[in-house]
């Protein structure tokens, strides 16, 4: 169970699809960062509705996330995941055009669906075909997916808004940075044609015989034999499993409990209040709007860079010690950050301070809580599960969203204290870490199960 077979180009294809929905997952949800402040002068928006305008793609998340896992459990995680696809081409095309805000609205929330359903999906698919000893650093690539379309779609925004003056872009540069979503949306489209469906999933559904097929071709024959027995194994009687209720039985309460906390503290450590507002962050510090969309560009390649660091210690250092490592230096980061905005400090130490925060959040709490999430639950739950923990961490991304302006604008706030409450939220995680996460490196899905009971 334990060895590590040979990768396979079924493996390939099957990471390449994850990696692909995760891109559109980031670059879906930081497209909004370059689009907003042109959004805000074109519908002539107020604090209230730039918040609405940077969470609304956040509000189709929420039911996205919540549907997938019953979905995935009816139909197969490679079915709806050919769903996400067409609603992020979908979308892209309807961002670009409306003619109202209520029409902007409603294709971000369609957009929303896809990208609520595709980063439940993603890191289940990944890892219910991935060999235990490589399941970490695959199942990183649905995050180097995330931070590479976010790094891209920052890149992308600075690149359009440096096409014409705020005239062009207040009435079309925002409408080409959101088209722009369409070709990766088809890139995905072609990609599943050629990947196979989960085998946990096709066991539960009945199909041994096309689960064993794919085993095969992921890891040869001996890897088949040794996971389809465990598979099965841990199945049991599927006339009776899978309900969602049984995610709230006593042997199931602490990995509940470590997947709803990761991911609300993934988010309420602030990471989108940079990655949707950096422009807006740069400029409250003084530095100009050009200046404002480099900088954000610089935050996305650190994101990037740091998720190698992630993808090269997981299945090494393992997941715990690289938590209780990135939450301390967020701590710290986001302290240094509140304590420059006090100071009426900006420019290049500023910039450090969050590059620091970033690249200690690409390395732990970026990645880990979905490659967890998508571990610590046995396949007859699993889809619910990650639903429940996926549809905790767009609930939190909600709130910061739509709540930042709104702090950070407030003159009995404004971003040092801001700063400062996601840095308690990190050190709070931080304890949370210590006391209640287990490590679940090189160990097989149905094992963690197991250890749980």
């Amino acid at each position: 169970m334990n060895s590590t077979p040979k990768t396979s180009s079924t493996l390939v294809l099957v990471t390449l699809v994850a990696a692909t929905g995760g891109f559109l997952f980031g670059y879906d949800t930081a497209v909004i960062n370059g689009a907003n402040q042109y959004l805000k002068a074109h519908f002539q928006l107020n604090s209230v509705q730039e918040g609405i305008a940077g969470a609304s793609a956040i509000l189709g998340c929420i039911p996205g996330a919540m549907c997938a896992g019953f979905l995935s459990d009816r139909f197969g995680r490679r079915s709806v995941l050919f769903l996400c696809a067409i609603l992020y081409a979908a979308s892209g095309v309807l961002s670009a055009i409306p003619a109202t805000f209520t029409q902007f609205l409603i294709a971000r929330f369609i957009s929303g669906l896809g990208i609520g359903a595709s980063s439940m999906i993603c890191p289940v698919y990944i890892a219910e075909l991935a060999p235990a000893a490589r399941r970490g650093l695959l199942g990183s690539l649905f995050q180097l997916g995330i931070v590479l379309g976010i790094f891209l779609t920052l890149f992308i925004n600075a690149r359009i808004q440096a096409l014409g003056d705020d005239t062009w872009n207040t009435s079309q540069g925002w409408r080409w940075m959101l088209a722009a979503e369409v070709l990766p949306a088809l890139v995905l489209v072609a990609l599943l044609f050629f990947v196979p469906e989960s085998p946990r999933w096709l066991v539960g559904a009945g199909h041994s015989d096309r689960a064993r097929s794919i085993l095969e071709r992921v890891g040869g024959a001996s890897h088949a034999q040794l996971e389809l027995a465990a598979i099965q194994q841990g199945l049991g009687d599927t006339a009776d499993t899978g309900r969602f209720s049984e995610l709230f039985q006593p042997r199931y309460r602490r990995p509940l409990v470590v997947a709803i906390v990761l991911m609300a503290v993934s988010q309420f450590s602030g990471i989108n209040a940079i990655m949707y507002y950096s422009t807006k962050i740069f400029a409250t510090a003084g530095v100009g709007v050009q200046d404002s969309f480099q900088s954000s560009v610089i935050v996305g390649l650190v994101n990037v860079l740091f998720t190698f660091v992630a993808m090269a210690f997981v299945d090494r250092a393992g997941r715990r010690l690289l938590l209780l490592i990135g939450l301390a230096i967020q701590v710290l980061a986001l302290g240094a950050v509140g304590a420059m905005f006090r100071a009426g400090a900006g420019g290049q130490p500023l910039l450090l301070a969050i590059l620091a925060f970033i690249g200690a959040f690409a390395m732990a709490l970026g990645p880990i809580p979905w490659i967890l999430s998508s571990e610590i639950f046995p396949t007859r739950v699993r889809g619910r599960a990650m639903s429940l923990a996926t549809f905790t961490i767009w609930s939190a991304c909600y709130v910061v969203a739509q709540t930042f302006p709104m702090l950070n604008d407030n003159p009995a706030i404004g971003p040092a204290l801001t700063f400062w409450i996601y840095g308690a939220c990190s050190l709070a995680g931080w304890f949370f870490v210590f006391w209640m996460v287990p490590e679940t490196k090189g160990r097989a899905l149905e094992e963690i199960e197991r250890a749980w009971t």
